[in-house]
């Protein structure tokens, strides 16, 4: 039922995914994307590109700029900017110490990066790179952001303590606009529905929380069971659905009413979701399952498993281009640790790891 057809180097290598022929050897099952056609006219091929890009660091989240080919992806310490469809590296943002997340204005030519290490953001001017200031956010805890086209403002999502919070700055001057406090110190991913709202997933509760764009207050929390953990989001502004992916289970909530009307199956350890809004596409990333589950929205309230991806143990963040429509992730590939290392503390989910030994780039494709 599936054939993998391999064409690459030690550097970089492309799989192809497709329905083809019912005789498969196990060992390609392994790597093999498993194709889930519950409407036969929409099977699809996809494809799937891996570069090694090399360069020292961890990451976190990672952001394509729409139509350009660049993906911004964080790498703990700096952010490199890659070519999509090449691997090639075009530039690097230095400074960004504990890094997680980038937005991106085109209206302000600037782009934005959040560092949790000095509890900054660096602005940065989106054609040259060069940093234009290091922005103080008090709140501490610096995470996920994003640009919300509405109120024209970034809004930084803040595992802050005692609580967190949500912060909006201005993209043209960088000032910060106001916070907001939440009711978890975990909250993740936010989206905006275009029209005074923004929508942020809480880790800890498994909450969603609305926030009014116009005040920056906190007008509603709602319930996601059965998800657990939520953490990408996503806004479809066509059929007013939320989006969010959790581990396990994700859920597509309604906004009128705040309730959960669908389910979707997806793999353990997310941490992203990716939305390509014309071809009706959700990207919800396994790290813990070393896949991509890839759901089309049939109807407002009906998605369907169209495929689930292979990828690599860890890559857990997602970014999708709207307009070339491809889906990127970026995970290190890790060495053994040094002889005499300390071993993993006690309930520890993670293996102790050595250097980076490859920096692996993917770009799904259709």
């Amino acid at each position: 039922m599936y054939e993998i057809v391999e064409n690459g180097t030690t550097a970089s290598s492309v799989y192809f995914f497709m329905i083809s022929h019912p005789r498969v050897a196990p060992e390609l099952l392994l790597l093999a994307a498993l194709l889930a056609a519950p409407h036969a006219g929409r099977a699809q091929t996809f494809k799937v590109a891996k570069f090694n890009i090399g360069s020292d660091g961890g990451t976190d989240y990672l952001t394509a700029e729409p139509g350009t080919g660049r993906v911004f992806v964080s790498r703990g310490t700096h952010v490199m900017v890659v070519d999509g469809s090449s691997g090639k590296v075009l530039g690097d943002i230095p400074d960004t110490p504990r890094t997680h997340g980038i937005a991106l204005v085109p209206g302000s030519h600037h782009g934005f990066i959040t560092n949790g290490g000095d509890s900054t953001v660096t602005m940065f001017d989106l054609a040259s790179l060069a940093v234009i200031k290091k922005i103080p956010v008090r709140t501490g805890g610096l995470d996920g952001i994003m640009y919300d086209d509405f109120s024209d403002r970034i809004i930084l999502t803040n595992h802050s303590r005692p609580i967190g919070t949500v912060v909006a700055l201005d993209p043209r001057s960088g000032d910060l606009v106001g916070t907001v406090e939440l009711e978890d110190n975990a909250p993740e991913g936010a989206a905006s529905d275009g029209k005074g709202k923004i929508f942020v997933n809480n880790e800890g509760k498994s909450t969603i929380q609305v926030i009014d764009d116009r005040t920056l207050t906190v007008v509603a929390s709602w319930p996601l069971a059965p998800c657990e953990g939520p953490t990408g989001i996503a806004y479809d502004r066509a059929t007013d659905r939320i989006f969010s992916g959790c581990g396990k289970t994700s859920v597509v909530v309604d906004p009128a009413s705040g309730k959960v009307v669908a389910t979707i199956a997806n793999g353990d350890g997310v941490d992203a979701l990716g939305w390509d809004a014309s071809q009706r596409l959700i990207y919800i990333p396994a790290g813990r399952d070393s896949n991509v589950t890839v759901v089309h929205e049939d109807s407002p309230d009906r998605y369907s498993v169209l495929a689930t991806v292979a990828t690599m143990r860890g890559a857990k963040t997602i970014t999708v281009d709207p307009v070339r429509h491809v889906a990127y992730l970026f995970q290190p590939e890790y060495g053994p640790p040094p002889p005499g290392s300390p071993p993993p503390a006690p309930g520890s989910r993670a293996p102790p790891r050595g250097p980076v030994v490859a920096a692996w780039f993917f770009a799904i494709s259709h």
